[in-house]
């Protein structure tokens, strides 16, 4: 948490309630001076709408480098992340939870690193 603050880049987690919780207590936590948290508890009453609203502030925040999602809550704002990650920061990082395994045939970044050396490939 000090190196992060004192560089001014953090880390963000949209996660369940056990992802953000070990990571708030790994030192992520933070409150930006609009009093914006760097984390978004999602639960079984989160709203869609919500977490997209979230993902993208946090895209937008100049203050945050990497964003943490859990892989089954990125599924359900896959058409989000998919058309929103053009840029290289912040990196959007696809982690496993609790209930859910990690399945790579789902994130973004290997699908999209696959297709650039696919691509290469070719040459």
């Amino acid at each position: 948490m000090a190196v992060a603050a004192a560089q001014g880049k953090l880390i963000a987690v949209i996660g369940d309630e056990d992802t953000c919780v070990g990571f708030l207590l790994g030192g992520i936590g933070e409150v930006n001076k609009k009093r914006e948290p760097n984390f978004l508890v999602v639960d079984k009453n989160t709203s869609v709408q919500e977490i997209e609203e979230c993902y993208k502030k946090f895209m937008k925040r100049e203050d945050i480098d990497i964003i943490l999602i859990n892989q089954n809550i990125a599924e359900q704002i896959r058409h989000v992340i998919d058309t929103d990650n053009d840029n290289p920061l912040p990196a959007v990082l696809e982690i496993p939870s609790k209930d859910h395994p990690y399945d790579p045939t789902k994130d973004s970044v290997l699908r999209r690193a696959k297709g650039l050396y696919s691509a290469e490939d070719m040459r």
